[in-house]
């Protein structure tokens, strides 16, 4: 067999297996879903999420980093919050969004966010001591299953603030 042959049949096999094993684009979620996302992002306070994430990026310049600042500040909770439910709404379930609203709406996840946003610089996530009944909360099985399945989906979600955050950068 001709080398030339047996690299085209490679590159054709190749593709084949490539075009089959690529997963099919997601649907557009159902507005029962953005709406919970939306929620989520609100109980979240993305918006601290989204300024946390322009204070940890690099800029060329100082005078760069003052621009991005300036413009994340200028935004509403309520836009990010809406610009980013769609994308969020992609990633997690309609029910792990409810519960983990719920579980962010609570006292401990109260606690939780405070320590989050406003807590001092640390090397390892300090997260509050729960008391025993926020302990049964989050021993029940639909918590665990949320919780779980929000945790796989917390780089995605990072990713969407960055993602928003080059947005707002270039003006869109």
């Amino acid at each position: 067999m001709k080398p030339s042959i047996f690299l085209a049949a490679a590159t054709l096999s190749i593709a084949g297996w490539a075009s089959a094993a690529a997963p099919a684009p997601a649907a557009a979620p159902d507005a029962a879903r953005v709406k919970a996302a939306h929620d989520l992002l609100l109980s979240m306070q993305a918006e601290k999420l989204l300024r946390m994430t322009a204070g940890m990026s690099k800029f060329p310049s100082p005078a760069q980093r003052e621009l991005t600042m300036a413009k994340v500040e200028k935004l509403t909770p309520e836009m990010v919050y809406t610009r980013l439910s769609q994308p969020v709404a992609r990633l997690v379930s309609t029910e792990t969004a409810v519960e983990m609203t719920r579980y962010y709406q609570s006292s401990y996840g109260q606690r939780l966010l405070k320590e989050t946003y406003n807590g001092g610089p640390r090397m390892y996530a300090a997260d509050p001591t729960p008391t025993p009944a926020e302990k049964a909360e989050q021993k029940k099985p639909a918590f665990v299953k949320a919780n779980k399945e929000f945790k796989a989906a917390e780089p995605a979600i990072r990713h969407e603030v960055f993602v928003l955050l080059t947005e707002i950068n270039k003006g869109k």
